[in-house]
């Protein structure tokens, strides 16, 4: 619910008063680089939204704010009554040669829940309902397409409800509200696992990665081209041993694929020693990369990892990880394969060099 997040920001706001302070709204925000775009999504919390499109590859800016309503200059306090017309949204500047609008959206929609026309998750009243902001006539088509091909996909139980509207004119949020899984990643930890949404897209994310399960390679197929190990950890969710795996001590400069779909799951500069014996991250790449399932195997409950990509076994995710995040992604080697940073071009992966500009 709406008190639930002013909860959280009035917290914040008691502990750490020296963030919050209001963008100037005469900037005009959408003047942005020749060379880049503009597209603008609202998905309930825009926390949680500016959160997932983090680190996602062709996206240099994300900014937070209100957009479609009635009033100027509208402010987190009038928006979260209802009545002002105007949805939470995420601007994002994206780089046209690294990414498009329409793999933008497909990424979107995942993190939302398309058929809720009351709010989002644990945020109700309209200005937490999800719609896509369109600037041309080829990006509504798209829009369209895509909501007709969900409806038809069945990977949802009720028609889709996310609006398809016009670009209009965006309003940035408070700076309070600019990075805030950044300036308070405990608090905002807390609200995301709690609000629903986590639990909502991670079975979404499943059922995405079980549907794709033997695109790239059949079992029988798989088990001709993988090694033993490589075979028992992706296909039969075994573990392999500590410390004498590949990947264990590594420190190259790099990029962790998943084994069987090539594609990225975590980057070196989120890699630490846990002394577990495994490789550890604090984080993947984006959101998307992977999904959790609960293991109740050997008579404990752990949170299993697996690759949204191909739903091979990766490893477990612990809540005993360096600070911020406070998360251990334990994973097996026999999982991933390594592409060296000078080798990210030859393998079409060009775009997640920027992760290593800072």
């Amino acid at each position: 619910m709406a008190s639930t997040k002013i909860f959280f920001i009035y917290l914040t706001i008691f502990l750490y008063p020296q963030t919050l302070f209001s963008l100037d709204k005469d900037n005009e925000v959408v003047q942005m680089t020749k060379n880049y775009k503009t597209a603008a999504f609202a998905g309930g919390c825009f926390w949680c939204i500016e959160h997932a499109f983090h680190n996602l590859p062709g996206v240099h800016e994300i900014l937070s704010g209100y957009m479609g309503g009635t009033i100027d200059n509208p402010t987190y306090e009038k928006v979260s009554t209802g009545n002002t017309g105007h949805f939470e949204t995420v601007l994002i500047k994206y780089n046209p040669q690294e990414t498009d609008f329409e793999k933008l959206m497909d990424f979107f929609l995942i993190q939302i829940d398309p058929t809720d026309n009351g709010g989002s998750f644990a945020d109700r009243g309209s200005q937490y309902r999800s719609a896509i902001f369109y600037s041309t006539q080829h990006e509504k088509e798209l829009a369209e397409k895509k909501i007709e091909s969900l409806n038809l996909s069945g990977l949802y139980k009720k028609p889709l409800v996310t609006e398809i509207l016009p670009f209009k004119k965006f309003y940035p949020a408070e700076d309070f509200h600019q990075d805030y899984h950044k300036k308070n990643p405990f608090r905002y930890k807390i609200y995301q696992k709690h609000s629903g949404r986590e639990t909502y897209t991670n079975s979404i994310k499943e059922q995405i990665a079980v549907s794709q399960k033997n695109k790239f390679f059949p079992n029988e197929k798989l088990k001709k081209i993988l090694s033993p190990l490589q075979y028992g950890v992706t296909c039969e969710n075994k573990t392999e041993p500590p410390f004498n795996n590949e990947y264990n001590d590594y420190k190259e400069k790099g990029i962790y694929v998943d084994l069987i779909s090539g594609k990225p799951l975590f980057s070196s500069k989120d890699k630490f020693d846990s002394g577990s014996g495994w490789p550890s991250f604090t984080k993947p790449i984006v959101i998307n990369a992977v999904y959790e399932k609960k293991d109740k195997k050997f008579f404990m409950e752990r949170i299993e990892i697996r690759s949204t990509y191909s739903d091979s076994h990766l490893g477990h995710v612990f809540d005993d990880g360096p600070k911020p995040l406070g998360l251990r992604y334990c994973i097996n080697s026999a999982a991933l394969k390594f592409i060296p940073y000078d080798k990210l071009d030859e393998n079409n992966l060009s775009e997640y060099k920027n992760l290593f500009d800072n």
